[in-house]
């Protein structure tokens, strides 16, 4: 069973940056299987797919509202997945979720993920 625990939310200026991680256990063996992602939802919004890539590295997915600002990656040697988040402004306020879902198909088909942390608060201040 997959588990998913994020970290690095906070409040930061529109313009700053901030890193989010996300601990996965029980994707160490079968990495290879796994897609991970990164989604969000703002107050009074459905949840967005944000990033997402191959368990084996490889491929990168994102959504158009976060292309050339957010940059998602992953140490497999510490389990980690991890967003880099650049030029943040007052949209991207949300509360920010890691998931995980047996690959099939492409990482990036938001809809298909299954398992999810409990999330992390970034607050972006204009």
């Amino acid at each position: 069973q997959v588990q998913l625990a994020e970290s690095g939310g906070g409040s930061v200026q529109a313009g700053g940056s901030l890193r989010l991680s996300c601990v996965a256990s029980g994707v160490t063996y079968n990495r290879y299987r796994y897609c991970l992602g990164w989604f969000r939802q703002a107050p009074g919004k459905e949840r967005e797919g944000v990033a997402a890539m191959y368990g084996g590295g490889g491929r990168t997915y994102y959504a158009d509202y976060v292309k050339g600002r957010f940059t998602i990656s992953q140490d497999n040697a510490k389990n980690t997945l991890y967003l880099q988040m650049n030029s943040l402004n007052a949209e991207d306020t949300a509360m920010y979720y890691c998931a995980a879902v047996t690959s099939g198909g492409s990482c990036g088909s938001w809809e298909k993920y299954r398992s999810w942390g409990q999330g992390t608060q970034v607050t972006v201040s204009s």
